[in-house]
């Protein structure tokens, strides 16, 4: 794998709360330089990205209910559509970690279906379940839910939990979902060696802020 093959799995993150958008328009011209997949900002940020990457193969990223997943899933159907309106092309929403460990599988499948139904031909969304703060049983539930409401993607973390993506975690779900969805890895992947060893594990996608010093080290 070279640098620019291994640069197509990962989205280019910046989701700190003091991103200043000097900050964005630097990961937006990295992200072109590199050819990321896509560079994930927060909401306020995906129209100043929006205008820098219209028209090239990098795409833009937000995040919805986050970090903690708990607001309802009308406010996270809405935060998409404004995204999407925006030029968000991909969507990573949070789950609802609480209606989960409550025991109300239909709550959190209503929740994600409530996104899906927004991006539906309009933006790629990927389910971030927080591993981190699940059993392996809660895991492979969020998968399948994920997989029932019509999402395209599981993903691990927010990178804002106790901990981030491990590969015994990627191969779970993996398993769990089988080959036609995506995995993305997100949360404490600084180096080559932990970028690589998630992406044989089944990732399809990797969570970077680190993703320029990744990538060189190829």
């Amino acid at each position: 794998m070279n640098k620019f093959e291994l640069a197509r799995y990962i989205d280019h993150t910046l989701l700190k709360p003091d991103a200043k958008e000097g900050d964005i328009i630097k990961l937006c011209k990295e992200a072109l330089e590199y050819k990321f997949a896509s560079v994930c900002v927060n909401a306020s940020y995906v129209k100043l990205a929006y205008s820098f990457l219209q028209g090239t193969e990098v795409r833009v990223c937000t995040v919805v209910g986050f970090p903690l997943g708990a607001t309802t899933k009308e406010a996270k159907a809405f935060e998409a559509s404004q995204a999407i309106e925006n030029g968000a092309a991909e969507i990573d929403m949070v789950i609802n970690v609480g209606a989960l460990k409550s025991g109300k599988p239909d709550a959190v499948k209503e929740d994600i279906k409530a996104v899906v139904d927004v991006c539906k031909d309009k933006a790629l969304l990927k389910v971030i379940i927080e591993t981190c703060l699940l059993t392996d049983e809660e895991k492979v539930t969020a998968c399948l839910l994920s997989m029932e409401a019509g999402a395209d993607f599981v993903k691990t973390s927010t990178g804002f939990s106790v901990s981030g993506a491990t590969v015994e975690d990627i191969k779970l779900m993996r398993r769990t979902i089988g080959p036609n969805m995506g995995v993305k890895a997100s949360g404490g992947i600084r180096n080559l060696e932990s970028a690589l060893k998630m992406i044989e594990a089944g990732a399809t996608r990797i969570g970077a802020s680190a993703s320029v010093s990744i990538v060189n080290e190829l």
